[in-house]
């Protein structure tokens, strides 16, 4: 353990809430450097590629459903117990993905290089927590390989259906499940726990909370509406474990199967609806808002313009956050629920709609007049702004009581889902990562290969999910292993099926070419520098690319402004760092607001 001691901090140096000096862990040798790694950014690279590794499982799985429904029989190894397997794990794969991605990739990368710390505050649970995230993973993955395979309930994992026999995997693939479920749980709250207490303490002098870039804010939200939501979803699967393996009736009601009574009685399966539910919603914004602090960095950054509304855009994340509590049940309108709460929810889901809308008109007041460069990433984060809107769009409808009952089970819903929960995140993950690809490596991703890799994900993603809102509207069921003859659906809608499987396949096909492009300029890649985009924020303002351990050498650095100082009068270049003291009044006042 050796104490590195930033030498200008002690006494008043810190803003209120500071913690000291942070003491590292200094690996010893390659296991300990790499492995068991305690190094915050170590840990997000081992997030971010466990995350991929099981997210090309769940592309693999997107095709056979896909090829099924377009060619249906086409694959023989595809039954209607293997389709909602594959339902099922290609639903869960995406939710670990999303969440290690935003929170354990990039919360773990950027949260302490954005505030000027050396590492989290807590290294030892944080390597933890990636570790029960991947026994997680493997736990998931196992479902593959037990008896039955794993459970084709839904992703939704909805009793009593997910526990009764004849439902694929209820033998073991539930179990699996459930205890994936739990690890995932356990190890993110380790995290968690890291993030928060390292935004609110390990900033470094002059670091307010008003100076901490959008990303930092997104992440933080985020993981306090995690640590809030998530033992909900954790108690469910405690009590559907107990009800699968002890008998209990915690979710099952009287139940009579094929003649005969099941010895249950007295339980709810609505009770896990909104269990599951309020861990659900909140979900989504547990991934957009990452998303959102990101694209108004990645669009600030490359339009050489400052953040409009930065006050605004920080109340419109905790807002979100708050009321992403109370619209829950949303998901639920078919459920039988009393009217009255169905009004009740319908309108908590219009109200959130605000300020989610004043981030949009704020990243759009962002662009204007600005000095928009088109690079990669911010393709990205504009290709993200059209899909979220678009997907935002189609949540209105099925908000609405009165229209989500006719297209609750249709192929509409699986449209909106993936444009707000898939399309849209997985752009700002590509665009984040031709960002800060530069600041994990020294290297710059190809240019070329960017343009293409965007250009044929974004136009694929629209040609399998944007007919897939019309699908709906023809009234074409989800979840069904094969239509069949439908007298109410014509011809048409399975020639479109085969469009979109088409399409699917060559977007997923051009993910080769993104892996290809990380490897290639791992090694090729024209050098970076320090800050090839011009960007003020402090991971940007490190002394050496890719940063050590401990990120900031002797001292760590001092905050004199706010994260958005673009195209400044007076100063020498189009930006002034936030430890560039520079013209202006955030000179004069480096723990207070400075004008900000």
């Amino acid at each position: 353990m050796v104490d590195l001691t930033h030498g200008g901090l002690g006494g008043d140096g810190h803003a209120a809430g500071h913690a000291g000096e942070l003491e590292l862990y200094h690996p010893t040798n390659w296991v300990t450097k790499y492995v068991f790694s305690q190094d915050a950014k170590v840990i997000a690279i081992q997030y971010g590629l466990t995350a991929l590794a099981i997210g090309l499982v769940a592309l693999v799985l997107s095709w056979l459903m896909r090829i099924q429904l377009a060619y249906p029989g086409a694959l023989a190894f595809i039954d209607a117990d293997r389709y909602y397997q594959f339902i099922t794990m290609h639903g869960m794969i995406m939710v670990y993905l999303l969440t290690a991605v935003f929170l354990g990739g990039f919360g773990n990368y950027l949260i302490p290089l954005m505030l000027g710390a050396r590492d989290m505050m807590f290294p030892y649970l944080n390597m933890l927590s990636y570790w029960i995230y991947l026994v997680a993973v493997l736990v998931l993955a196992a479902g593959f390989f037990v008896p039955g395979g794993p459970t084709g309930a839904g992703w939704t994992l909805y009793p009593p259906q997910a526990i009764l026999a004849n439902t694929p995997g209820q033998q073991w693939g539930i179990i699996i499940m459930l205890v994936s479920l739990m690890l995932f749980i356990v190890g993110f709250t380790m995290g968690g726990l890291n993030y928060v207490v390292t935004v609110l303490q390990g900033r470094t002098k002059g670091m307010t909370l008003m100076r901490m870039p959008l990303t930092v804010w997104g992440i933080f939200t985020a993981t306090v509406m995690a640590l809030l939501a998530f033992p909900a979803l954790f108690v469910g699967a405690v009590m559907m474990l107990f009800d699968r393996l002890l008998g209990t009736s915690f979710f099952m009601p009287s139940i009579i199967a094929m003649g005969e009574p099941l010895d249950t009685a007295g339980g709810s399966p609505i009770l896990f609806q909104h269990l599951f539910w309020f861990f659900g919603h909140p979900e989504v914004y547990i991934v957009a808002l990452p998303a959102f602090g990101i694209v108004s960095d990645l669009i600030s950054t490359h339009a050489r313009k400052n953040i409009f509304g930065y006050r605004m855009m920080v109340w419109a994340i905790v807002v979100i956050g708050a009321l992403s509590f109370v619209v829950w049940a949303h998901h639920m309108y078919v459920s039988g629920m009393n009217p009255g709460f169905g009004f009740f929810f319908a309108t908590t889901t219009l109200i959130i709609a605000v300020p989610t809308a004043l981030k949009v008109y704020n990243w759009v007041l962002t662009l204007w007049r600005g000095d928009i460069h088109f690079t990669v990433p911010m393709l990205f984060a504009l290709g993200f702004i059209v899909t979220f809107v678009n997907g935002g769009l189609t949540g209105l409808f099925l908000g609405n009581v009165v229209v989500d009952v006719p297209l609750s089970d249709t192929m509409f819903v699986v449209a909106h889902f993936h444009m707000v929960m898939g399309v849209a995140p997985i752009l700002v993950i590509f665009g984040a990562i031709y960002h800060w690809y530069p600041k994990m490596t020294g290297r710059m991703l190809n240019d070329a290969m960017g343009k293409i890799h965007f250009w044929v994900t974004f136009l694929g993603a629209y040609a399998v999910f944007f007919p897939m809102h019309y699908l709906g509207l023809l009234g074409v069921p989800r979840r069904y292993f094969e239509s069949g003859d439908i007298s109410f659906v014509p011809p048409s809608a399975q020639t479109l099926n085969e469009f979109m499987t088409i399409a699917a396949l060559v977007v997923g096909a051009a993910q080769i070419l993104f892996l290809f492009n990380l490897a290639w300029s791992l090694r090729h890649g024209k050098p970076s520098g320090g800050n090839p985009w011009g960007a003020t924020t402090l991971e940007w303002q490190t002394p050496e690319t890719p940063p050590p351990h401990g990120n900031w050498g002797a001292e760590r650095p001092v905050v004199y402004r706010w994260a958005y100082d673009y195209s400044v009068p007076g100063a020498a270049s189009d930006f002034l760092a936030q430890n560039d003291p520079g013209p202006g009044p955030a000179a004069a006042a480096p723990i207070g607001e400075g004008g900000r």
